[in-house]
């Protein structure tokens, strides 16, 4: 029962190794927290353009229908085309 009792009030060392070399930044940190960023400045940075762009740029031009389409539309609606 001793040896249990010196057991529990010791710290294993690798805790104790941990917590003393914590003192510098972590790497890995670093780089997550700079991609992230990036990531999050190139989203917002599309976002913005693509509402700029909505507000600023004129709507698209429809094709042209061709003579032939419109000739086709009309005679499903039922109206003759002019000149027949």
């Amino acid at each position: 029962m001793d040896n249990e009792e010196a057991f529990e009030y010791q710290t294993p060392p690798s805790f104790n190794r941990v917590i003393t070399e914590s003192k510098g930044s972590n790497p890995g940190l670093i780089v997550l927290l700079v991609v992230g960023g990036l990531l999050l400045l190139f989203l917002v940075g599309n976002y913005v353009m693509y509402m700029y762009a909505q507000k600023t740029l004129p709507p698209k031009k429809k094709k042209p229908v061709s003579k032939k389409k419109m000739k086709r539309e009309r005679l499903k609606q039922g109206v003759s085309a002019p000149g027949e």
